[in-house]
């Protein structure tokens, strides 16, 4: 079976919640079901399941398919951090390509605050909690704190530009109802606000939530009709460059050409970009390394481009993480859940006129002085 026959026909999400008592499984059942609800299916209809959580341990994907009420011939469990759920969607595909699947339910969620966040980053991995903790590393703030500034004083990078990513993603945002963080947000309010771990200030930083992402990957024969979503190549890179602290580079530069190859279009043909955007430089850094522009021009690329739903590269069309909030893991398909909204028409008032195809980017898993997991997909309507 080709890839290209293969697609996504669902998406869905929960609300998100600064604070919640809700438990884990009520949110990733609840948009599991909002995905089965829009694909037309029913949890009867899944044979694959993929789980991708922070929170989860001590359960798994199996145990969770055992919640769900769910029989599956294939389970996988995200272990890549918030690469993950974009990671879990290229290996469902994978799955219905060697007949181990017909039909997979991606999940991704978390229910924890700001407080639940730190607590994980603190406890993250052995090397994190052995060598970076005791010398209070600052968590996820103080190391992207570091790597922004070595950008800035390698490339020249402006602090002006970067914030234009995190001030037209708000202009999304206001037209999306499920935005926890809808306030207006200037250039000045962005480049005057309080330090969080300089260069790092409190406008480069996402909002810990709860919530819940998910969609369903089948063959596209299954869609409903002007519903489905092709999956025109995918692919996943972890621990790139080895050995590097705290590098201006990740993973897809190690795979852009070929992800594009594979797709038969390149970033000139990309209608809309979704990116994950714990920070806006990591933002920066993804568009460098999928070539959309040179390593370490990006300041100059950002400072000619627009990047609200209307803009001349609409960037994160729902406003990402950086206005929706960071419900743990579920970042990492947030991307994809709103580039299946806008792949369909169904973006309203924040719709990127006349989207045919756009580009997905996942991030995550936190090693020491460094992101180590990095993965892409590229999706295009179905007509």
């Amino acid at each position: 079976m080709k890839i290209s026959s293969i697609g996504i026909t669902g998406y869905g999400q929960t609300a998100y919640e600064k604070r919640t008592t809700r438990t884990l499984f009520s949110f990733l059942s609840e948009a599991g079901k909002n995905a089965l609800d829009s694909a037309g299916l029913t949890f009867k209809d899944v044979d694959g399941l993929a789980i991708c959580s922070f929170e989860l341990h001590p359960d798994n994907a199996v145990t969770a398919a055992e919640q769900l009420g769910l029989s599956v011939s294939w389970a996988y469990l995200g272990t890549a951090g918030s690469a993950g759920p974009v990671a879990s969607v290229i290996n469902a595909v994978h799955a219905i390509e060697t007949g181990q699947a017909t039909t997979v339910l991606c999940i991704a969620g978390d229910n924890y605050d700001v407080g639940g966040h730190f607590k994980l980053m603190d406890n993250f991995s052995r090397g994190l909690r052995n060598y970076g903790t005791p010398l209070g590393f600052g968590g996820a703030n103080g190391l992207f704190g570091v790597i922004q500034r070595k950008h800035m004083e390698t490339y020249g990078t402006r602090r002006e530009d970067l914030g234009r990513i995190a001030v037209d993603q708000r202009r999304s945002a206001q037209r999306n109802e499920h935005a926890l963080l809808r306030g207006p947000l200037t250039i000045e309010d962005y480049l005057n606000a309080r330090i969080i771990a300089d260069p790092i200030r409190l406008y480069d930083c996402v909002l810990p939530c709860a919530g819940a992402e998910a969609v369903v990957v089948t063959t596209l024969d299954r869609a409903q009709p002007g519903k489905g979503v092709r999956i025109l190549s995918g692919f996943e890179r972890h621990n790139h460059p080895p050995m590097e602290i705290a590098p201006l580079r990740g993973g897809w530069e190690t795979f852009a050409d070929k992800l594009f190859a594979k797709a038969g279009y390149g970033p000139e043909d990309m209608d809309f970009v979704q990116a994950y955007d714990d920070y806006p430089i990591m933002v920066a850094i993804q568009l460098e390394d999928l070539g959309f522009c040179k390593k370490g021009e990006v300041s100059e690329f950002l400072a000619r481009n627009t990047f609200s739903w209307d803009g001349t590269l609409p960037l994160n069309t729902g406003g990402g993480q950086l206005s929706c909030g960071q419900a743990g893991i579920a970042g990492g398909l947030l991307s994809v859940t709103e580039a299946v909204r806008q792949l369909r028409g169904e973006g309203g008032d924040r719709q990127v006129a006349n989207a045919r195809r756009g580009v997905v980017a996942g991030y995550g898993m936190v090693g020491y002085g460094h992101g180590l997991s990095a993965s892409s997909i590229i999706l295009e309507a179905v007509q």
